[in-house]
């Protein structure tokens, strides 16, 4: 099986090497393709996203990362933007001011709507997690996750991300504190949220990050929402989220060994032509 990879996060954001040596590892695992997702640049201080001031520079190694490796894998240039209602920048903006490949979406801060204040359900921190669900939504759980999943339909819907980034992400803190993913009304909002997804056209990924990180005891989605990306004809893509160069690949077979139980024939690769399907 020949593997590709299109979350990749360097030094430029908050991954922890240089472009050049994640292509190498990729070339050395035999990959098909690479593409590079930073994190877009957002209004206001983090320690996460690319720095307004190096997008370009970040845009411009991963062209010349193209033209040095042409001859041998293909590689793309993308970032992973944050969408938040009425803070962060429109997709489009980035997209056509980076010359992008391809885009992927995701939400990692929810906004309450008419409420200040955002709550970050990601990074390695709990207490992150469980401060901003009590101080944002009074510590009730069902408005915060509905309001995550509100969040994402809206994205799809206006944003139209090539890719939705770990979509069940808001599972990873929870650890089954809060809620269950069998509760009726988590299995009715999600159901809701991959009508709209499956209506916009983007494609899911199946994201290994938190199973290698040991933060989560599943995929993002998990297995039963798999199944019902799957009986929803919803396409998918398998991304690692690669923080490192060694992350390129992590749990990649075991994933495929779970997409193909599932009932999935083929995920979406990138090529010249476009998304194309690869079967597996």
């Amino acid at each position: 099986m020949i593997f590709h990879n299109y979350h990749t996060h360097t030094s430029y954001c908050d991954g922890g090497e240089v472009p050049d040596l994640y292509v190498k590892r990729a070339i050395a695992l035999g990959f098909g393709s690479l593409g590079f997702s930073g994190h877009a640049p957002v209004p206001f201080p983090n320690n996460f996203a690319i720095d307004s001031t190096k997008l370009i520079s970040y845009i411009n190694e991963i062209q010349l990362l193209k033209s040095v490796y042409k001859e041998i894998i293909p590689i793309y240039s993308s970032l992973e933007m944050d969408y938040i209602p009425g803070i962060s920048t429109d997709f489009s903006i980035f997209t056509d001011f980076c010359k992008l490949d391809y885009s992927i979406g995701s939400v990692h801060l929810v906004k309450r709507k008419g409420q200040e204040g955002l709550w970050f359900i990601d990074g390695s921190k709990v207490s992150t997690y469980d401060k901003g669900l009590e101080q944002l939504f009074g510590g009730d759980i069902q408005l915060a996750v509905e309001s995550y999943y509100r969040q994402i339909a809206e994205m799809a819907q206006t944003q139209n991300p090539d890719i939705i980034g770990h979509f069940d992400k808001i599972k990873m803190h929870n650890r089954n504190r809060y809620f269950n993913e069998t509760d009726s009304w988590y299995r009715i909002v999600v159901s809701q949220t991959l009508d709209v997804i499956k209506a916009s056209g983007s494609i899911i990924e199946v994201n290994t990050r938190g199973l290698y990180k040991k933060r989560t005891n599943s995929l993002f989605p998990s297995v039963s929402i798999l199944e019902e990306i799957s009986a929803k004809g919803i396409p998918i893509t398998l991304n690692s989220d690669a923080h490192l160069p060694g992350d390129l690949n992590l749990f990649f077979e075991e994933s495929h060994q779970i997409i193909r139980t599932i009932g999935f024939k083929s995920i979406k690769i990138l090529s010249k032509q476009g998304w194309v399907d690869q079967e597996i």
